[in-house]
């Protein structure tokens, strides 16, 4: 990042800078992708006047980092964790979580070695395009997003037809975005409704295993969904989408077999060989 000397900071419009406080005061200047990646890093060093600047600069950062493509994970999660103990020093929860039946959806990158061996440190940049997209798409339907560790990601949705609508969005966008040295990046996707128990910021209990192990057996650029979440969408318009049976699998750890459909819709990859479940 090259280092902004007084005349060249100066000849900066507002909009170059996250923050301008009362006084005109530009900080975190957020001119180039290097000044971004300063400002994400330096951004709870900054002492702001009030909640309410704090907040618009925060947001014209996250515009920032979107302009540039650059996916601010740490930063996010870092702002998610100040949340988490403000609430409770407050007594408070800041960001709920859904409770009773949900449909949780969670995804992996099939492959994932194999494309870290190739891209060496430019893996991060992949992985944080994913992430993105995942993101996005899940918000962009009112769902959570619950955790996102190395390739694997986790939210969770009211609706079982959001879940399902973020999934086919996905795997779209996926599809035809550009990928470094022109890879193919293939997703895996498991969905399942159910009622798992929710503790302060995550999901525990037998659901969540269940769509942990639909993820584990669905191959790349797959969703597949079991008959809990079928059955859900029960009388719901499906709108060009359809589910193949892939019949019932006994899935590790499981005590039951599981029913299992694979989401079908326009753009999607169809043909997948058979669902071996990993031992």
């Amino acid at each position: 990042m090259a280092r902004l000397d007084s005349s060249a900071r100066a000849r900066l419009p507002d909009s170059a800078f996250a923050y301008v406080d009362s006084r005109g005061r530009r900080r975190l200047p957020i001119n180039d992708a290097g000044h971004v990646r300063n400002a994400l890093a330096r951004f709870d060093q900054v002492d702001f006047e009030d909640e309410r600047a704090r907040e618009r600069a925060r947001e014209r950062l996250l515009k920032a980092a979107k302009k540039f493509r650059i996916v601010p994970v740490g930063f996010v999660a870092g702002q998610l964790r100040s949340e988490r103990e403000l609430g409770r020093a407050q007594g408070r929860v800041p960001v709920q979580l859904p409770s009773g039946f949900v449909t949780m959806l969670m995804t992996d990158i099939e492959g994932s070695t194999a494309l870290v061996d190739r891209l060496g440190d430019g893996y991060r940049e992949l992985l944080d395009g994913v992430r993105a997209i995942l993101r996005d798409a899940t918000t962009g339907v009112d769902g959570h997003v619950v955790e996102a560790r190395a390739d694997e990601f986790f939210a969770v949705f009211e609706a079982p037809r959001s879940a399902l609508d973020m999934a086919v969005s996905v795997q779209r966008q996926l599809r035809t975005q550009p990928w470094p040295g022109d890879l193919e990046v293939r997703v895996r996707m498991g969905i399942h409704s159910g009622y798992p128990t929710l503790t302060e910021e995550n999901y525990i209990g037998i659901a969540v295993h269940t769509a942990a192990r639909v993820c584990g057996v669905a191959h790349g650029s797959q969703v597949v969904i079991t008959g809990d979440t079928k059955e859900a969408m029960r009388g719901l318009a499906l709108d060009g989408m359809r589910f193949k049976s892939l019949g019932a699998h006994r899935l590790r750890g499981l005590r039951d077999e599981v029913a299992l459909f694979q989401v079908a819709a326009q753009g999607l990859v169809t043909r997948f060989p058979p669902i071996a479940p990993r031992r």
